[in-house]
């Protein structure tokens, strides 16, 4: 993850989307899930990334809180025009003013939900990419720019195609820095997650009572900004958006031999409820562990926000 040694790439896998908000699938989002190793995550998905997250889908923790599905877009190229169209999609019916406010704010870093402009979504890729790019031995940066591309792709189409209460992308920046004033506001961002409502059956069964589930995937931390407790805020400020959308479960994937991205999750209050079975390493995949967090929140009080 983020947090994470380099060595541990996380664009995690299996996602579905739900019912209510299941949009159909681009190639440019199946060329980046290509990449991860599952199922592209839909509209209101979103694949995971460096550290731990993975797919899942989701079913309504507050059954009344669905929300009618968006008319389909088509999914735009990471171009321009695409990116231009993609912030101004995003921008309808929203009111705008909150996502310059912090989530949290954690050892220096404030988190926030990303801004729908090209030069800020255009960062969101380029962290993304880095973290889990594999270098190859010929033509690395003609690979690497075509991957950062597909990611781009594949953002801008959940942006446009997700509706603001089932998807967010949220980024980590210095809140308290010197070299602010010299930045531009997407230059400060040095990690990412994404999170998505699903409501998958098979992770349901862990989930007392709920509908749904607020699922963290794609978390990355620029290398050189790892292990100073960016990936922690990160997480802090999932649970912050969890709260907000009224869900009681955050749920996230790690594999079961990345022992640093699952050491950060189970000090972040996770735990392990289940596994991959152990034919997926007969065809060369890596072992998930599937790890969830009930949040300290009671129906009474979830009912009144």
């Amino acid at each position: 993850m983020a947090v994470l040694p380099a060595a541990s790439p996380l664009f995690l896998p299996h996602q579905r989307l739900s019912p209510s908000s299941r949009p159909g699938r681009c190639p440019a989002c199946r060329g980046v899930a290509a990449v991860a190793g599952a199922p592209r995550p839909a509209p209101s998905r979103t694949g995971g990334v460096h550290g731990g997250g993975g797919g899942g889908a989701k079913k309504s923790l507050l059954s009344s809180r669905r929300r009618p599905r968006r008319e389909g877009l088509l999914c735009l190229p990471a171009t321009e025009e695409g990116v231009g169209a993609a912030g101004a999609a995003s921008e309808e019916g929203e009111d705008g003013g909150d996502d310059a406010e912090y989530l949290v704010r954690e050892a220096g870093w404030g988190v926030r939900r990303m801004g729908r402009v090209g030069e800020e979504m255009r960062r969101v890729a380029q962290v993304q990419a880095e973290a889990f790019h594999v270098p190859v031995a010929l033509f690395d940066d003609f690979f690497f720019d075509f991957f950062k591309a597909e990611v781009l792709s594949a953002l801008i189409y959940r942006v446009r195609k997700s509706p603001p209460d089932r998807y967010a992308c949220l980024v980590a920046e210095e809140a308290e820095s010197a070299t602010q004033l010299s930045q531009a506001p997407y230059e400060k961002i040095v990690g990412v997650v994404d999170c998505t409502v699903q409501d998958e059956g098979d992770i349901l069964k862990h989930l007392q009572g709920a509908d749904e589930y607020l699922y963290v995937s794609g978390i990355a931390v620029l290398p050189s900004f790892r292990r100073r407790k960016v990936g922690t805020a990160l997480l802090k400020a999932c649970e912050a958006l969890g709260l907000q959308w009224r869900h009681r479960f955050m749920v996230l994937r790690a594999y079961e031999d990345d022992e640093g991205a699952r050491g950060l999750y189970a000090k972040a209050g996770y735990r392990v409820v289940s596994r991959d079975p152990d034919w997926v390493t007969w065809v060369g995949r890596r072992r998930r562990v599937l790890m969830i967090k009930e949040l300290p929140v009671h129906d009474n009080l979830m009912e009144q926000q």
